[in-house]
């Protein structure tokens, strides 16, 4: 079975809002980088130790660079595949919406290595973590839309 994926006007803006996830992730590795080389934690260690993080400020913000790299990588499947659902019928919000996200992302970055922990969350990152929240929503109705075209479609 063969179809046809007709894309809209506007999904461009789509594709250089996922374009902006791989700018994001390059500036968070360099960051973590460079904190790793002047905490000089040595590689295979993923994260500085607890007394070096304690003995060491530069070591704090190497962990805090690393935790905050992570953990977007944890999350960008899932903005990839949303932004991608999204983005097919309403590019235009999806490429905002993942652009907000990116934003928010260096915010989270920074705040984290300059901050700690508990500086990590801003108004921005909030607004990007709402924006996660209403894609996952509209990519539901668009996909039960589909699932209900195609299903209603079969039954005549």
């Amino acid at each position: 079975m063969s179809f046809t994926v007709t894309l809209p006007d506007g999904f461009h803006y789509v594709g250089a809002a996922l374009l902006s996830t791989v700018f994001l992730l390059l500036g968070q590795n360099m960051t973590v980088s460079k904190y790793r080389k002047r905490a000089g934690i040595k590689y295979p260690q993923l994260y500085a130790e607890k007394a070096e993080a304690e003995a060491s400020n530069d070591a704090m913000m190497f962990n805090c660079a690393q935790r905050a790299h992570q953990n977007t990588l944890e999350n960008i499947p899932l903005l990839y595949v949303l932004t991608t659902l999204v983005g097919v019928k309403y590019p235009i919000l999806s490429a905002l919406s993942c652009a907000t996200w990116v934003l928010s992302r260096v915010s989270y970055t920074r705040g984290y290595i300059k901050g700690g922990p508990g500086k990590r969350v801003s108004p921005l990152y909030l607004l990007g973590s709402m924006m996660s929240v209403g894609q996952l929503l509209v990519a539901t109705y668009n996909v039960a839309g589909w699932l209900y075209a195609d299903l209603a479609s079969k039954s005549l």
